[in-house]
């Protein structure tokens, strides 16, 4: 059974660390596999410090083991809320005019389902409350406009 997808969102304001897309990621037995991003040294100091302050639940699900283990990934629930941070910033991120949210006071973007993004959220899951979790660490370790 494939899952639904939806639009998803990422963060507007938080250059390469949070892009959200609504996909399915698999596991291995009790890790996910994520393939892990190779940001350069700037963005991994504030990966290494995000990741340090994610919570352990986001929208009551419990954090999880990602496969390869990497510094730059973590998940959440099963299936897996993922976020892997450190990827590359698109450009369409600059549009003023994109359609976004304010959630835990961080600006998110709406954006289709594509891979390589921060935060997949599976089409199961509601957006709001795994955002809301999440906007306190990104607040605190994420520079706006980074």
């Amino acid at each position: 059974m494939t899952p639904r997808r939806r639009p998803a969102l990422r963060a507007a304001s938080l250059t390469p660390l949070l892009l959200l897309a609504a996909t399915a990621c698999s596991s291995s037995g009790d890790a996910v596999e994520v393939v892990p991003p190779t940001p350069d040294a700037a963005a991994a100091r504030i990966c290494d410090a995000l990741l340090y302050e994610v919570p352990d639940s986001v929208a009551g699900l419990e954090r999880r083991e990602t496969e390869p283990a990497s510094r730059f990934t973590t998940a959440w629930g099963d299936p897996a809320v993922v976020l892997r941070c450190g990827v590359v910033r698109p450009e369409e991120m600059n549009n003023p005019r994109a359609p976004g949210a304010r959630l835990g006071g961080v600006d998110w973007m709406l954006e289709g389902p594509r891979d390589g993004r921060e935060v997949t959220i599976p089409g199961k899951y509601g957006d709001v409350q795994t955002l809301e979790d999440l906007a306190p660490a990104i607040k605190k370790t994420v520079p706006a406009g980074v």
